[in-house]
C-alpha cells in the first residue's frame, strides 16, 4: 500500500492507497495541484487522469473513503451525506472507484480549503 497526503488549505489529509489500475494511474501522476469543491461531506476535484469503472465500483461508501469518479476524471474524499444520501450514508453521484482510505478521518469535517496539492506520502 502507498500512503498519499493531501494537503487542502491548512490542512493535511493522510491516505493509505489500495494497489488497483485506478491508484496506480493516479501515483504516476503525482505531485497533482487542483482546485476543489464541497458537494455535502466530499470534496473532490478534478486530476489528470482517465480512468474506467473497476468491477468492485460502488456508489455508497464508507466515511473516509478516498475515490476516483470515472464520470468527471475526480478524485474524491467522503466523511459524510453529500445530497445524493439516503439517510447518513456517503454516497456519490454516480459510481466511484475505491482507491484508499484516509488515516486521519477526524479532519476531514474541518475543511474548509479549495486548493489542494496531493503527493507521495
Amino acid at each position: 500500500m502507498s500512503k498519499v497526503n493531501f494537503k487542502i488549505g491548512e490542512i493535511v489529509v493522510e491516505s493509505e492507497w489500495r494497489d488497483t489500475p485506478t491508484a496506480r494511474a493516479i501515483l504516476e501522476a503525482l505531485p497533482i495541484e487542483s482546485a476543489g469543491s464541497y458537494w455535502g461531506g466530499e470534496f473532490y476535484f478534478e486530476v489528470p487522469v482517465a480512468a474506467a469503472l473497476e468491477p468492485d465500483a460502488t456508489e455508497v461508501v464508507e466515511p473516509g473513503t478516498v475515490a476516483y469518479w470515472p464520470a468527471g476524471n475526480c478524485l474524491c474524499l467522503f466523511w459524510g451525506p453529500t445530497p445524493a444520501s439516503k439517510g447518513k450514508e456517503c454516497r456519490a453521484a454516480s459510481a466511484v472507484n475505491l482507491v484508499g482510505r484516509v488515516l486521519n478521518p477526524e479532519v476531514l469535517p474541518k475543511l474548509r480549503g479549495r486548493r489542494v496539492r496531493v503527493e507521495a506520502g
